[in-house]
């Protein structure tokens, strides 16, 4: 994973919207009005990107019912058929949003593998998710303002978990004498608000003609200098530790 790029981190979720979709129709199919496979995964992939489209415009709570109806061209009727209102809608969102997630970090969180690969595969591979489903993310970030209680709490769980992914990589390395001792808890955080600055200010690295990959980078080469611990290193002037 160090050594991938976007461009093959890519190509290995080519289906990855097609199969979030078919996920939800698979889970919420005892709710769903519509049986036919293949027609709900292309009306639901219709649906998510309508929501994040209206939802950059003006906000999801401003949407209303007739709005996507207008932005996906489906009847008000065949919206209902699909999930019984907004909040059910947006409580699908968040549970498949948490699942991708969990599907792509994962596995090079418990790869059993060194603290510092896994450490920064698991920084890589977020980004890389980040930049693939940033509609997605964007909108689970911009909207937590404005939810409700319990879909609040939702989205601090899953702030909760990826940091904790990252805080348990490093207490294991710190354990294991490869990163120096610090509030961990507190690295996680600032490594997460650098992920965070990638998605939401899209903008900014694009005008500078930064990619995914430079990013991803640049943030690897921060967690080295400031994680790991660095042996003896030589030097024209002699010998002198680093932090």
């Amino acid at each position: 994973m160090r050594d991938m790029n976007y461009h093959e981190f890519e190509k290995s979720m080519n289906s990855f919207g097609d199969t979030i979709c078919k996920e939800v129709f698979e889970e919420n199919q005892d709710a769903i009005r519509i049986k036919k496979e293949k027609t709900a995964v292309k009306n639901f992939k219709k649906i998510f990107d309508a929501v994040f489209q209206i939802t950059y415009e003006k906000g999801f709570q401003a949407m209303s019912m007739r709005d996507l109806s207008a932005k996906t061209q489906m009847s008000m009727g065949s919206l209902y058929g699909y999930f019984k209102g907004k909040e059910e809608l947006l409580a699908i969102i968040q549970r498949q949003g948490r699942t991708m997630i969990e599907r792509v970090l994962e596995p090079f969180a418990n790869r059993p593998e060194d603290p510092v690969t896994r450490l920064k595969n698991v920084i890589k591979a977020h980004l890389f998710l980040s930049e693939k489903a940033r509609p997605w993310f964007y909108f689970t970030f911009m909207e937590a303002r404005n939810l409700t209680e319990d879909a609040l709490e939702s989205v601090i769980r899953l702030e909760e978990y990826t940091e904790e992914i990252l805080v348990a990589i490093l207490e294991q390395g710190e354990r294991q004498g490869v990163f120096v001792p610090r509030n961990h808890r507190l690295t996680a955080s600032i490594i997460k608000a650098m992920q965070q600055d990638w998605y939401l200010k899209r903008w900014k690295y694009a005008k500078r003609n930064i990619s995914v990959d430079d990013y991803s980078d640049y943030i690897l080469e921060i967690v080295d200098n400031f994680c790991i611990k660095q042996t003896l290193v030589s030097t024209d002037k002699g010998e002198h530790p680093c932090k």
